[in-house]
């Protein structure tokens, strides 16, 4: 039988983990399978349940289900502990289920894939589950940090619970781009659906030397990373951040440690298209 695993959310519209989990399962040679399987809400606990007595290895969570998922687990690594919400779930041989955050790491590894040396000053745009890991992953790696949120009381329950950072007000943040060396947007402004914010005017205060970088990877190049590429500032995609996040858990799951290739990432572009 081969090794199972899979990604779950709701609705579960966009992911691409199954084309490279796939991929790399063949290219490993390893006899496994990673599906696709949406849950909605009120079926999240049964259906893990059912799947970890199906027999698979374990699962990726994604949006909406990532705090269920931390609440439901057996024990949380820390990371997963630090950013309070868990995106990877383990099967345990003795019936116990492991949560991990791989969301963190996964940001970092993808900026020093695109050759980016960690900034000391850091701007963070979005106070959601993806944005506390991305903050914990820069306090952790010694950057100063500086959080901007519409709704600023959940930027400032993402410091307290970190233990590090300041909170400015949404209407403020571009005033600070000059001190800082990377901006991190964590929103959905820019995402399909959510187009229509003006990221130009935005990046007026910007130094020459910023660091652009969105999580968002559909479209592969935002309004924002458009906006930074117009003003010949470096830009970092969310693509990298999708295929590093997925490599802690392949490892756990199917076995090797997975590289992340340039044929991987030509394929995952195709499909954004």
């Amino acid at each position: 039988m081969p090794k199972l695993a899979a990604v779950t959310g709701w609705p579960l519209t966009y992911t691409r983990s199954p084309i490279l989990h796939n991929y790399w399962c063949a290219r490993y040679g390893i006899d496994g399978l990673y599906l696709r399987l949406p849950l909605a809400p009120e079926d999240f606990e049964s259906g893990i349940r059912a799947l970890q007595a199906l027999g698979f290895a374990g699962l990726n969570v994604t949006i909406p289900h990532k705090e269920a998922a931390f609440a439901l687990v057996d024990r949380r690594t820390p990371p997963a502990q630090r950013a309070g919400s868990v995106n990877t779930l383990i099967f345990e041989a003795d019936g116990t289920v492991t949560g991990d955050c791989t969301d963190g790491v996964g940001y970092i590894d993808s900026l020093k894939e695109a050759g980016v040396s960690l900034p000391r000053r850091a701007l963070v745009l979005g106070a959601g589950g993806a944005s506390r890991a991305v903050c914990a992953a820069l306090l952790d790696a010694g950057c100063t940090l500086t959080l901007a949120n519409r709704t600023q009381s959940r930027a400032e329950a993402i410091v307290s619970a970190l233990g590090g950072g300041d909170v400015i007000a949404w209407e403020d943040w571009t005033a600070h781009l000059p001190d800082v060396e990377l901006l991190v947007n964590t929103t959905s402004l820019g995402m399909k659906g959510h187009e229509g914010f003006d990221w130009g005017d935005c990046l007026t205060h910007a130094s020459p030397s910023l660091v652009v970088s969105d999580i968002v990877y559909m479209p592969l190049e935002t309004p924002l990373l458009a906006a930074a590429h117009a003003r010949s500032l470096k830009a970092v995609d969310g693509l990298g951040m999708l295929i590093h996040q997925a490599r802690p858990g392949f490892a756990a799951w199917f076995g090797p440690y997975p590289e992340a290739d340039a044929t991987l990432r030509a394929r995952l572009v195709e499909t954004l298209d």
